[in-house]
């Protein structure tokens, strides 16, 4: 089948591309429709993963160059897909690959403490469909650098052998943030905890978790891979919220205990058997501030949940600039980060709201997989 081609962005809106068919064939359709984001977030990739690692072109392939052969053990169909976009859009899969581990660099000179850099410091949330009177809801705002802005797309993918799933993401890489027809939204944020150099690429399992068509097969798909670096994903699913904090040795789930139908993460360990972890590593940009003021608001909203609350949630501004909203700040290392865009995801009708832009400030706008 041939891509839909980009719909024409308006200010407020991202541009759009349904790919279809085998592996290769969805590359080739990505490769050849977005070509032009991709070779421009190739060129600039590393130069921005240097504001805060001191690495080289060369040690950077030479990882890429390993993490190839890692996906390549773990799943080759998507490797496949990576070969197909490179031959349409001319850059190459180790540059490709390149994309996919930016968050897994470490120093050329060794030093340092086995932590990868941070990918983005994100306030998230999933809700059971009983607290929404709608249906399973996740949510999120994406804290990270807005010089990604340009090479972001909502992508659209309809393979010929598992479930279709329309993602928000940087062009180029094999999955991102988004909601699956089987009823899967997927969140995400850095988790700081031990990282290794070499593995299956982040990206990569979460492309897993869009292929699964049930909680356990998300979490199977984690946890098959030899990982390089930490994470936490959080998913609404048909069986419920659920938090995957993810380290390079294990899995934990963390799921909706209490009953009251939410879970909530920042970038911070909450599973207790992690909780040491958080002793060793920094706290990301006040996490732990953001996951109180995110409960603290749910908690106080009227039930059910609304779209709109949880607009005015993601707006929030206390402590302002480092805020559950955030703006530029004073911060040496990730002071220029911003919420990129502002997520919510109601998974079980496969669609996406979004901001393009911090949510104070500009509006969302609705996105239909099916």
């Amino acid at each position: 089948m041939t891509a839909t081609a980009p719909a024409a962005a308006a200010a407020t809106r991202y541009p759009e591309l349904t790919v279809a068919g085998s592996p290769a064939a969805m590359g080739e359709q990505i490769g050849e429709a977005l070509g032009e984001q991709i070779r421009g977030f190739d060129a600039i990739a590393l130069e921005r993963v240097r504001l805060s690692v001191d690495v080289s072109r060369e040690r950077a392939l030479q990882v890429a160059g390993r993490c190839v052969e890692d996906v390549g053990g773990y799943a080759p169909h998507m490797l496949v897909e990576l070969e197909g976009m490179s031959r349409a859009c001319g850059v190459s899969v180790e540059a490709l690959m390149l994309l996919q581990i930016r968050n897994q660099l470490q120093p050329d000179s060794g030093r340092g403490r086995g932590m990868a850099p941070a990918d983005s410091g994100c306030t998230a949330f999933a809700l059971s469909d009983e607290i929404t009177g709608g249906g399973g809801v996740a949510g999120q705002n994406w804290d990270n650098d807005p010089a990604l802005d340009p090479f972001t797309v909502v992508l659209t993918r309809r393979p010929d052998d598992a479930p279709a799933f329309m993602s928000v993401t940087q062009a180029g890489l094999i999955a991102y943030l988004g909601v699956s027809e089987a009823g899967i939204g997927v969140c995400m944020n850095t988790l700081p905890a031990p990282a290794r150099p070499y593995g299956v690429p982040h990206y990569f399992t979460v492309r897993g978790i869009y292929e699964a068509r049930s909680l356990e097969e998300a979490v199977d798909a984690v946890d098959r891979a030899s990982r390089a670096i930490p994470a936490n994903i959080l998913l609404s699913t048909p069986e419920g919220p659920a938090d995957l904090e993810v380290t390079v040795d294990a899995v934990h789930v963390l799921r909706d205990d209490d009953g009251d139908g939410v879970v909530t993460h920042t970038n911070h360990c909450v599973h207790p058997d992690l909780a040491p972890i958080n002793r060793d590593f920094p706290e990301l940009i006040e996490s732990g501030p953001r996951l109180c003021r995110v409960d603290e608001l749910l908690a106080a909203c009227p039930r059910p949940v609304t779209r709109p609350r949880l607009q005015a949630i993601l707006s929030d501004h206390q402590d302002h600039p480092r805020s559950i909203c955030r703006h530029p700040n004073d911060d040496p290392v990730t002071g220029y980060w911003t919420s990129v865009w502002s997520l919510i995801v109601e998974a079980g009708a496969g669609r996406l709201h979004l901001s393009r832009g911090n949510p104070c400030e500009h509006p969302y706008e609705t996105y239909e997989l099916n």
